[in-house]
């Protein structure tokens, strides 16, 4: 078998990275959901790292599933963000037990949360920020991706925590909470279906930006119980949505931040992973047009401080910082 990897790589380009011994035939990569970032970046990281002479290929996923999946053997990377990597080496919520073969191969780029409210709803109920849906007890339709997602994680993150509430006091009170695609949820909010339509995306989301060009919205800022609660919780950090990207947003909005990571197993060698790191820092330029989040990859962030690293990434990182 390795035989075979090592002739195949030599025929893809004399000059691309050699494939450690213990590697396999092809690695397989967990992306994420139809319509997203993660999606159109696992295609594109599976095709960089094939023609980088590390033959990988890649499927759907979700950010909880693929820790799992990839701690247990079943993939050998997949897209997380990072509170979720360490949620899993500690056994927390929503993970039954430590996970202690999954680690990071980098920080990618920044993630953000985004509260999407119709316009007019938020007018009517004089809502102006995520805690006035709990402390006015709305009956709102929400609606988030599903259950297995980083984005579920998240937001049912941002009740519970920061508020105190979950999904069935929300329908307890008259609301209800569903679960769908980037796609899906745009329509259902613009058709007047969805009242709120929350995820965690990148900085500029093609997602955000088609449910603009629909129906008038606000985005929710996110109050400070909920963004402490959160950092003491899971780790997460502040970040502000831009009003450069968005006609909605005016003035910066405060949200739940962490990072896109890419989370690999823990023993896969050293070797392959800094071939990995390597092949993906030297095509950031390419990768980004398909996904421009990407620009924000870079050593200094790289490397996440509240989840472990694979040493074979970290090497990587620090020889070129």
């Amino acid at each position: 078998m390795f035989k075979k990897l090592a002739l195949a790589a030599s025929l893809l380009c004399a000059a691309f990275v050699s494939v450690p011994a213990s590697a396999q035939d092809q690695l397989r990569f967990s992306a994420g959901p139809p319509g997203g970032n993660w999606f159109a970046l696992g295609g594109a990281l599976a095709e960089t790292w094939t023609q980088a002479g590390i033959p990988a290929s890649s499927s759907t996923g979700g950010g909880v599933s693929n820790v799992v999946n990839t701690d247990r053997g079943k993939t050998d990377l997949g897209f997380s963000v990072t509170a979720l990597v360490g949620a899993a080496t500690k056994g927390e919520d929503p993970f039954k037990k430590a996970y202690d073969n999954v680690s990071v191969l980098a920080n990618v780029y920044r993630q953000y949360t985004y509260f999407v409210m119709r316009k007019d709803y938020a007018d009517k109920n004089g809502i102006k920020s995520v805690a006035d849906i709990v402390e006015k007890k709305l009956p709102i339709r929400l609606a988030t991706l599903k259950p297995g997602t980083s984005s579920e994680f998240v937001i049912r993150a941002a009740f519970e925590k920061g508020l105190g509430v979950g999904w069935k006091d929300i329908q307890g009170w008259g609301g209800s909470v569903s679960f769908a695609s980037y796609s899906d949820g745009s329509n259902q909010l613009a058709d007047n279906h969805l009242d709120c339509f929350a995820f965690s995306v990148g900085r500029a989301a093609s997602v955000v930006l088609k449910i603009e060009s629909q129906i008038n919205v606000v985005i929710l800022p996110v109050d400070k119980k909920i963004l402490d609660a959160m950092t003491d919780a899971l780790g997460t950090v502040t970040f502000e949505i831009d009003p450069s990207i968005y006609k909605s947003v005016t003035e910066p909005v405060p949200t739940i931040g962490d990072y896109t990571s890419i989370v690999v197993r823990k023993d896969l060698d050293e070797d392959t992973v800094f071939n990995l790191t390597k092949a993906l820092w030297e095509n950031k330029d390419t990768l980004q047009k398909g996904v421009k989040a990407v620009e924000e990859l870079n050593p200094q962030e790289a490397i996440p401080a509240s989840a472990p690293a694979h040493p074979g990434a970290v090497k990587f990182w620090k020889s070129v910082q």
